[in-house]
């Protein structure tokens, strides 16, 4: 049995999914493409953050990592 993919992403309960869904689709790829280099971004800065015993902005880069990936999702 599957979960629902609200569980795998809790910001498709939020309703500002539905309008990044109703985009153009130009605008949702563009948008997809900054979130994904963002995510990218801040999962290498959290990486750093850790490795220099900095848990608090590796935490806090790591969220940021796993926002901006659920957010790029809904944009797909």
């Amino acid at each position: 049995m599957r979960n629902p993919a609200t569980v795998h992403n809790p910001l498709l309960k939020l309703p500002v999914s539905q309008k990044l869904k109703d985009l153009p689709s130009e605008a949702k790829e563009c948008l997809r493409n900054l979130l994904v280099e963002l995510s990218s971004d801040a999962r290498a800065r959290a990486e750093h953050a850790w490795c220099n015993g900095k848990a608090p902005m590796a935490a806090y880069w790591k969220a940021v990592s796993v926002y901006a990936k659920h957010t790029a999702r809904i944009c797909r």
